[in-house]
C-alpha cells in the first residue's frame, strides 16, 4: 500500500482513467461487433452506414490515447477491407 499522500492520489487517478479506458475500449469492441455481424448477415447497406461511425470510435478512442495511434489504423484498414470484399462479391453475384 501507498505511504505518501501524493501516493494516494496517484492510485485514486489511476482507479479513474482505467475505468474510462475501458468504457472507451468497450465501446469500440461493441461498434465493430456490430459491424461484422452486419457483414455476416450480408447485410452490406447496414455494413455501408456503420463504417464511418466504427471510424469515428477508433479515431476516438486513438485521440483519448486508449489505443496507439498504429493499431487504430490497423483496426480502420482491416475493416475497410472487409468491407470492401463483401462489396466485390455482392456486385459479382449481381
Amino acid at each position: 500500500m501507498a505511504n505518501t499522500k501524493s501516493a494516494l492520489k496517484r492510485i485514486r487517478i489511476i482507479k479513474k482513467r482505467t475505468l474510462r479506458n475501458k468504457m472507451i475500449r468497450s465501446s469500440v469492441k461493441t461498434m465493430i461487433k456490430k459491424f461484422e455481424k452486419a457483414l455476416e448477415a450480408g447485410d452490406i447497406e447496414g455494413a455501408k452506414a456503420l463504417f464511418p461511425q466504427v471510424v469515428k470510435k477508433i479515431d476516438m478512442a486513438v485521440s483519448k490515447g486508449v489505443i496507439h495511434r498504429n493499431t487504430g489504423n490497423r483496426k480502420k484498414s482491416r475493416l475497410a477491407i472487409r468491407l470492401n470484399r463483401a462489396l466485390a462479391q455482392q456486385q459479382v453475384a449481381q
